[in-house]
């Protein structure tokens, strides 16, 4: 048998490779992905083979994952309950395609990960890779009964089998980064009481030590895309990278919240999602002036289940495209540029504009002019009224 191994280089996949052959006397050709996360992936190929992969992919994702994914998912607007702007979630899809792909590629009857049976990556990555390729078999080893009860148990095996690991202390937390975010889950965070370590953050500066200067940049977007940061136009990773650093110096971007996972259990997740943040905020001003009431509040109702999709692993499914496609409809006019203020971990909108703005000064003031008859309201209102006059006039019938 030959498959493809998501890979990390960590304690678990390097196990999990060195499974793969003993348990399936199986080819294993190794995969991991760059969609950001920033950490070390040179030597990745070489520790592979020495653990006994025939090959070792080391992808690039990053400029895919900032226009195909991020990019789609902020002009839908998509928050997931209490405000998680959907980092992990929306990078598994990526991950789990150019997985696929390799797969196909190699000629490959299998893929593996090293998602453990209580998190929701098992499910992204899992729905997506039959989306993809509904024959593919699929290898989860920690949803095997053969596999390790304990870490000890996995360090035994590593040295039974010359594994080389990281040699480190381990984090009180675990954590996940990609361009958009990083989350912070587990070990002290478990508990919903303890705070944050104080020391845990890697993009954002903690607010109370950010600048005592407030900061403001322009933001350009066409069709609900972000185009340009202070005026230069920019592709989406490199806006990005550079909103990153601007937002992070000042400490934008941290949420702590208690989540519900599609598998069932609440999670207490910590986040920092900078560049996300700002975008977020600067978009919501340009449609507040450029996008229709009745398409902003459709939009905004099916909001929500979009989300959902999303944070389910539902990428690839018929539902989240059809979703997509009305999402970006809507923000067929969202065309201006936002002007946002960010200061020790706040992002403040001071000001909108569109060349086809429907926000019409001489309308909206309370001034006389402008093309609105105050007198119109009369029979507006009396008309909305006219049900809860009747309503209220039965009751009193009612009541003799």
């Amino acid at each position: 048998m030959k498959v493809v191994l998501a890979y990390s280089g960590g304690l678990d996949t390097s196990i999990i490779l060195k499974w793969l052959q003993e348990e399936y006397d199986a080819e294993v050709i190794a995969y991991a992905a760059d969609v950001g996360q920033e950490e070390e992936l040179d030597g990745l190929p070489e520790k592979a083979k020495n653990t006994g992969a025939s090959k070792c992919y080391v992808e690039d994702l990053r400029e895919e994952f900032a226009r195909d994914f991020v990019y789609p998912m902020i002009r839908a607007g998509a928050v997931y309950e209490s405000g998680y702007l959907l980092g992990t979630s929306i990078a598994r899809p990526l991950i789990a395609k150019r997985h696929i792909e390799i797969a196909r590629e190699q000629g490959a009857e299998a893929v593996a990960h090293g998602a453990t049976g209580k998190g929701n990556d098992q499910v992204r990555f899992e729905l997506t890779f039959y989306a993809l390729e509904p024959g593919i078999k699929v290898i989860a080893p920690w949803r095997n009964e053969g596999f390790f009860q304990s870490r000890t148990e996995m360090m035994q095996y590593a040295e039974q089998h010359g594994i080389p690991i990281p040699v480190s202390a381990e984090k009180p937390y675990s954590m996940d980064r990609n361009l958009l975010h990083i989350s912070y889950e587990g070990g002290v965070l478990e508990d919903p009481w303890n705070a944050p370590p104080k020391d845990m953050f890697l993009l954002t500066t903690d607010p109370e030590d950010a600048p005592d200067g407030a900061e403001e940049i322009t933001i350009d977007f066409e069709r609900g895309d972000a185009v340009a940061l202070d005026g230069e136009r920019l592709e989406p990773l490199p806006l990005m990278q550079k909103l990153n650093g601007i937002a992070g110096r000042h400490g934008v971007g941290r949420i702590d919240l208690v989540e519900n996972r599609f598998v069932g259990m609440k999670s207490r997740g910590v986040y920092e999602t900078p560049a996300g943040t700002v975008l977020h905020r600067a978009r919501e001003a340009v449609e507040q002036i450029t996008m229709d009431r009745e398409v902003l509040h459709q939009r905004d109702a099916i909001m929500p289940r979009y989300a959902e999709l999303v944070y389910n692993g539902f990428w690839f499914a018929p539902e989240r495209e059809m979703l997509q496609a009305a999402m970006d409809r809507a923000a067929q006019t969202v065309t201006g540029t936002a002007r946002v203020k960010l200061y020790k971990g706040s992002c403040t909108v001071t000001g909108r504009r569109a060349e086809r703005s429907l926000y019409d000064a001489d309308i909206a003031s309370f001034e006389a002019g402008g093309d609105y008859d105050q007198a119109d309201a009369n029979g507006f209102i009396r008309l909305n009224a006219l049900r809860l006059r009747v309503g209220s006039l039965k009751e009193q019938d009612a009541k003799g």
